[in-house]
């Protein structure tokens, strides 16, 4: 069973969320909150897998209180709007692993869920990539780090962290790159572990900032 912690300030939307993912049989609204910093006290309390977490509440907000709900343990997935500012990026670098929009329909807000619980990153091309390129710091400092930083992994870790930054679950690269999808997991653990990352998200962050693509 996948444990979620719902956090948004508005009592509609956290119920209309508990509504949807307890229709689920494997998944389970464990608790709310109201703020930021309930939220911490409660993912530490509750221990869920995965927090969906409101980008602007009064308070202490998503953005503020997601790197400190990601130290806590779950993953952390940001609940927004479709007019996203360059401050979700911060989320995203801070190790949030993707976004929901609030009008998700309720079989994608499901399957997003699972998704993130057994550690892919979200990727929509519709929200995250578009913003992880838009938003990839790109001057010629923050290249040359990068592509420094990537120099760390081998040529077939690189091919494979380039598929990623493309938004391409395992599954696909596996297709790709006619290779196993164990495979594709084992150097893409490998590569976070060599590049000391928390997740696919913030892979992708380093790649377009490298401007690989």
């Amino acid at each position: 069973m996948i444990r979620v912690l719902v956090v948004d300030d508005e009592q509609l939307v956290r119920s209309g969320l508990r509504l949807i993912l307890e229709a689920a049989p494997d998944i389970t609204v464990v608790g709310e909150a109201a703020d930021g910093a309930a939220a911490l006290v409660e993912a530490y309390r509750l221990r869920p897998d995965v927090v969906l977490l409101d980008v602007r509440m009064p308070g202490t907000d998503g953005l503020t209180a997601a790197p400190r709900v990601v130290a806590a343990g779950p993953k952390v997935i940001m609940l927004t709007t479709f007019d996203l500012d360059e401050y979700v990026h911060r989320a995203l670098r801070a190790g949030a692993v993707g976004f929901l929009l609030k009008d998700t329909p309720p079989r994608e807000l499901a399957a997003a869920v699972r998704t993130v619980a057994v550690g892919q990153a979200m990727l929509a091309p519709t929200v995250t990539r578009r913003l992880i390129s838009s938003f990839a710091e790109r001057g010629p400092a923050r290249r040359t780090a990068a592509r420094q930083q990537l120099d760390l992994l081998t040529d077939r870790e690189l091919e494979i962290v380039r598929e990623v930054a493309r938004g391409h679950a395992n599954a696909e690269i596996a297709r790709r790159l006619a290779m196993s999808e164990a495979t594709v997991k084992a150097h893409v653990s490998r590569a976070l572990a060599k590049l000391q990352l928390a997740n696919r998200v913030q892979v992708a962050i380093l790649v377009h900032d490298a401007d690989l693509l």
